[in-house]
């Protein structure tokens, strides 16, 4: 089978690069695939910058030289302004192939973003979308994305998932919460606006001294910017109960995540379907996270962890409360998530519902 594989593709590391990058590496052995690699080094969305337009006309011109003789084209969108206009560029490059193209949604702010507010954007979105062969998301609560924009015949529901390195066992869980005396939270994502790294600092800070020396707070993930990185580390340099390890990635991504008891995400901005959570799950760790965006569709509160109401340090900070007087129930919500993921959040079970919706032999 000839495919046209568009999407990121590490570095930089994001939940939308690995996931394509997951599924790229299942189906290539399989497969002839071309790859048009959508991966920018900022984190910032959108083509803001002269370099970026330049490099967006490369990719075009790749997806027009690579497209011919495809028996199927995997685009996974943007959700910015100018990412969806070169989606529309795709999609109008492609336009005979439409029915052989699969579009895949990895966020879920698209319609807040774009759709609600571009009228013009729409439309142009709709009309494309009515000749596409389907769509692909996160969860449930993304289908209003597509309300009269595609069939809900064409839209199809696969979770993200947790690498299978990652996966640990009931053993090791029961372990980590006997055997520690301090509670151990980790923030394992990108460290960018909106994701409430600062204000878990400022909740901490504002916690009674007694309550601190219950607690140590690990961090882990890119910045936006150098500038945002030493103002953080400037920030937590004279507390002790908090560190910064920089961007981690396998044994030691592992060995932050086996040895937490919470994992914590304070996030405002409207999230897809984080797959920080879901390895989170994996590693036996309780969480504490906002519910926005796709994150209803994995989490539910007094099951899978806490729920802090919005990214204020208040809100943070009343919920670590919660976290120190609640060792045995943080226990129960870290087996849980650890057997939900087994059952649910697998890279097998996502690559072969992937592999099925699109119809790839292998």
């Amino acid at each position: 089978m000839k495919i046209l594989f568009i999407a990121p593709v590490p570095p930089p590391i994001t939940g939308h690069s690995l996931a394509s990058k997951v599924f790229l590496d299942y189906i290539s052995p399989f497969s002839n695939i071309e790859v048009v690699n959508l991966s920018k080094q900022s984190f910032k969305g959108g083509a803001d910058t002269y370099n970026r337009f330049f490099e967006i006309g490369i990719l075009l011109k790749q997806i027009v030289q690579k497209k011919r003789n495809k028996d199927l084209i995997y685009l996974t969108i943007s959700e910015s302004l100018a990412g969806n206009i070169k989606d529309l560029f795709i999609y109008l490059i492609c336009f005979r192939k439409l029915p052989k193209t699969y579009i895949h949604l990895h966020g879920g702010s698209i319609r807040e973003l774009l759709f609600d507010k571009y009228s013009i954007i729409k439309w142009l979105n709709r009309y494309f979308y009515k000749r596409i062969g389907g769509v692909i998301i996160l969860g449930n609560s993304h289908i209003s994305i597509f309300d009269d924009l595609i069939s809900k015949a064409k839209i199809h529901i696969i979770p993200n998932f947790a690498e299978d390195y990652l996966f640990t066992n009931d053993i090791n869980i029961r372990n980590k919460f006997i055997n520690n005396d301090k509670i151990k939270i980790v923030f394992l994502s990108n460290l960018i606006t909106g994701k409430g790294y600062n204000e878990i600092v400022d909740a901490f800070l504002g916690l009674d001294i007694d309550l601190k020396q219950k607690l140590t707070i690990d961090f882990a993930g890119a910045f936006e910017s150098e500038d945002d990185k030493n103002s953080f580390l400037h920030k937590i340099n004279s507390i002790n109960e908090i560190k910064y390890h920089g961007i981690v990635s396998g044994q030691r991504k592992k060995q932050l995540l086996e040895m937490a008891h919470v994992f914590i995400l304070p996030t405002s901005l409207y999230e897809g379907q984080p797959i920080s959570i879901l390895e989170a799950y994996a590693s036996g760790c309780a969480v504490a996270v906002t519910n926005s965006g796709g994150i209803c569709d994995i989490f539910q509160d007094n099951i899978n962890g806490f729920e802090i109401i919005n990214q204020t340090p208040f809100e943070i900070r009343e919920v670590m409360k919660k976290i120190l007087g609640k060792k045995e129930l943080l226990l129960q919500f870290a087996i849980e998530n650890y057997k939900i993921a087994k059952q649910k959040y697998t890279m097998s079970i996502y690559n072969n519902s992937l592999k099925e919706v699109l119809s790839i032999n292998i």
